[in-house]
């Protein structure tokens, strides 16, 4: 039965939606908790939920042994690696710097495909790069560049997991043709939950037994855990498997303009004028790294017909 497009793209825009508000939940939950209790609370959430469901469905499948050495080395970049660095550097960051930065993800992707595979580098990735570089940069020096309106360990930390996504993406690429989506994201955040543990016993359980537990507190690390990192995912499989991977990917580009426009309701986060123009520009530029090489040929042909045949037409009349 053929899903009727506007599920499709509701599935698309919620699923971003939902993306954006985990900004605003991070915020929340580090009122209470620190950020390595923060990830393991909603990796133990989403792992439950998720071998749940995928037991429900009957989707999860067996580790080849061969493929076991992967499956750690994905879970280490995502969400391992990627959390630390998101989690530790949304504790220095706003919502809506954090979500620009992550935005950028996309745009670094050939780099990477490039160096491990070969694949070619368009014109389209290397501009829309640095549009949304330049748009980054506005976003965190919107006050000057003599006044730096974040942390830079936290700048530096959302770029760690910039890079820890694209090498998740990178790694991600050889599991996808043996095992199921549903396979994949169930074991990788199992694993990821394995490497914090040790850490969260180390660094931060005598703060998580002071705080303790609390409906207050358990809520947003819910949220998190189901609605970002599992429906969120799910929705968003879900308009890749009937739009395509391009076209689903478009929809990312929201992501920046959606949580700026939930910090300034919700945390009442300053938007001023250059900071609204940052954030545009990092979205031009995913939107160009997008755009095929021949469409841009056929635009930019298309402008010096159109101008000789206005010319011919006044000069007829």
């Amino acid at each position: 039965m053929r899903k009727s497009p506007l599920f499709v793209y509701m599935a698309a825009v919620f699923a971003m939606f939902f993306w954006s508000l985990s900004y605003i939940w991070y915020k929340e939950v580090f009122e209470f908790y620190k950020p390595i209790t923060l990830v393991v609370g909603r990796l133990v959430v989403s792992s439950i939920f998720l071998f749940t469901i995928t037991g429900a469905m009957g989707k999860l499948t067996k580790i080849l042994p061969g493929d076991f050495k992967l499956f750690l080395l994905l879970a280490f970049f995502e969400p391992f690696l990627y959390f630390i660095g998101e989690s530790f550097g949304m504790t220095m960051v706003s919502p809506t710097l954090g979500a620009v930065i992550i935005a950028t993800i996309p745009l670094f992707s050939p780099l990477g495909e490039y160096y491990l595979y070969k694949t070619r580098i368009t014109i389209m990735n290397f501009i829309g790069v640095l549009f949304s570089v330049i748009g980054v940069a506005m976003v965190v020096f919107y006050k000057g560049f003599g006044n730096l309106d974040a942390n830079p360990i936290g700048i530096a930390c959302m770029f760690l997991a910039v890079f820890a996504g694209l090498s998740y993406s990178l790694a991600l690429r050889k599991l996808t043709e043996r095992y199921s989506i549903f396979t994949i994201i169930t074991y990788q955040n199992t694993i990821a939950l394995i490497y914090f543990i040790p850490l969260f016993f180390i660094f931060e359980f005598n703060h998580f037994i002071t705080v303790g537990v609390s409906t207050r507190t358990l809520i947003p690390i819910v949220k998190l855990g189901i609605i970002a990192s599992t429906f969120a995912f799910l929705l968003f499989m879900h308009s890749v498997k009937h739009l395509g991977v391009t076209k689903a990917n478009a929809f990312a580009n929201a992501i920046p303009v959606m949580t700026a426009f939930l910090s300034y309701f919700l945390l009442n986060e300053t938007i001023t004028l250059v900071k609204a123009l940052g954030i545009g520009l990092v979205v031009f530029g995913l939107f160009l790294s997008q755009i095929q090489q021949k469409r841009v040929k056929n635009i930019f042909a298309f402008i010096p017909v159109g101008l000789i045949t206005r010319a011919r037409l006044r000069k007829n009349e």
